[in-house]
């Protein structure tokens, strides 16, 4: 038997890669590089990032539907030839704001009094120049998981699924793992415009491979006989020759109809902001604690965070198929004992901040925890869309869900950036458990992402108590 199926997780591991490298060059160079030339503060870096939550939602509703009717390959080279064209174009904001405001060099944009009329009018430019592009890079972006999810239902048996996503989502953090090793140092030595420039143009490279590889597996010249019946083994080994285009089709109103898509909704829109928080945050953490991502110190706690994410979500996806084969059980439910496992592993957030006073290894250990949590949780919940609905469905419902990931992760980011700048505006006047300040704002997003795992779990499991797929 051919193993070719593995060589197309590879490119869905590295085109998520590509994704999360490209969504982590702003929240790397914002803190050290980007807000001492554009005099932002936490909150014009929260409005930021969720606005771009909130229109990659948006888009995410209709991005699953352009997948399934433009197709698997067209749709995902669409996708990430925009989203790297967004990434790249963000270089260009420092020229346009000098242009905008009059100002002639960035020594002299950076010179401008603090707290004046000029200072607030090149903050707000800068941030309306950042919007845009990171519109564009949120509209590739959102047709990422949507084909993702849809190429790994084509070329693995539901049994290992999880596994296969768990191996594609790992990009998340791998992404997030050579971010800190990479992009400060980009910045550091090229200018925060390079590092936007050349980490975009991996996406180039990356649609190139896609376009030479990718074919359905029923067509492809690299899958064998044996490939394909283990690939078909749902059906009995039968060769699948139907595509999306001859299957039933599912309307976008339909989808709201069965209990299967709201229970995947209630799982995505409670916990994927737990994930961007965590993301976008991270490093203006460890900036706030003394170690910003410039640093070597800084670096290396990101590094160490993304590592344990890394490392431990991948077991995440492996689990359920231990549960299918050795214990016999269903698709569905060993994905939900697993997920149940995995939904406590955030609790320990909640430590976080205390802990600090102690060590920043603590934090960085904890939040790596939860975060593998949340990647290990995530990618069972992906694979939940597979298993009860139909092939030509599948982008669709991953794109309805991500919508409401994204709702999520908007609330979090806006509610995060004002709530620390309040907090931090009132200083010993602001406590929550007995933390004051700036780290009482994030004590409290902490204990929120402590919690939300366990509640979508027990939603879901009322939505879906048992395994039923839906037939059209």
């Amino acid at each position: 038997m051919t193993r070719f199926r593995w060589v197309i997780c590879a490119l869905l591991f590295f085109a998520t890669t590509v994704n999360y490298l490209d969504r982590q060059v702003l929240s790397l160079t914002w803190k050290d590089f980007i807000a001492l030339d554009f005099h932002w503060n936490d909150n014009d870096y929260g409005n930021i990032t969720a606005i771009f939550s909130i229109f990659y939602a948006f888009i995410s509703l209709f991005a699953g539907k352009f997948i399934d009717w433009m197709g698997t390959k067209k749709g995902y080279i669409w996708a990430i030839v925009i989203w790297s064209f967004g990434a790249c174009l963000h270089a260009a904001c420092g020229w346009a704001t000098m242009a905008l405001t009059g100002i002639s060099d960035i020594e002299a944009l950076r010179a401008v009094e603090k707290g004046s009329q000029i200072a607030l009018m090149v903050s707000s430019t800068s941030v309306w120049l950042f919007l845009a592009c990171r519109i564009i890079l949120a509209t590739g972006e959102a047709g990422n998981f949507p084909a993702a999810i849809k190429v790994t239902a084509e070329y693995f048996p539901k049994k290992d699924r999880a596994y296969a996503t768990s191996i594609f989502n790992a990009g998340a953090s791998v992404g997030a793992l050579v971010a800190p090793l990479s992009i400060p140092l980009l910045a550091k030595s090229m200018g925060w415009e390079m590092s936007f420039i050349i980490i975009g143009a991996i996406g180039f490279v990356w649609a190139g491979l896609w376009l030479f590889l990718y074919t359905a597996p029923s067509q492809s010249k690299y899958v064998n006989k044996e490939e394909l019946e283990y690939i078909n083994s749902d059906k009995g080994g039968t060769v699948e020759v139907k595509t999306d285009k001859n299957e039933p089709k599912m309307s976008l109103l339909d989808c709201f109809k069965y209990r299967q898509t709201w229970a995947f909704i209630v799982g995505k829109l409670m916990t994927d902001g737990v994930w961007w928080f965590f993301l976008f945050w991270a490093p203006a953490y460890f900036s706030e604690l003394g170690y910003p991502s410039s640093s070597g110190m800084g670096q290396a706690l990101i590094f160490v965070l993304y590592l344990i994410v890394t490392v431990v979500s991948i077991f995440g996806g492996y689990l359920p198929k231990l549960f299918v084969e050795k214990m016999g059980m269903n698709p569905y439910a060993g994905r939900m004992r697993a997920m149940l496992m995995f939904a406590f592993l955030p609790v320990f957030a909640m430590f976080a901040q205390p802990l600090a006073e102690t060590s920043v290894w603590w934090p960085c250990i904890i939040i790596g925890l939860a975060g593998a949590g949340h990647q290990a949780w995530s990618a069972n919940l992906y694979s939940t869309i597979g298993d009860m609905f139909p092939k030509s469905a599948i982008a669709t419902i991953t794109g309805i869900g991500t919508m409401f990931g994204g709702l999520c992760s908007f609330a979090i980011n806006k509610g995060s950036g004002k709530l620390f700048t309040y907090a931090e505006s009132l200083g010993d006047g602001f406590q929550f458990f007995g933390v004051t300040g700036k780290p009482a704002g994030y004590m409290i997003v902490f204990c929120y992402c402590a919690v939300a795992y366990l509640l979508a779990w027990c939603i879901m499991k009322l939505l879906v108590p048992k395994y039923k797929v839906i037939e059209l």
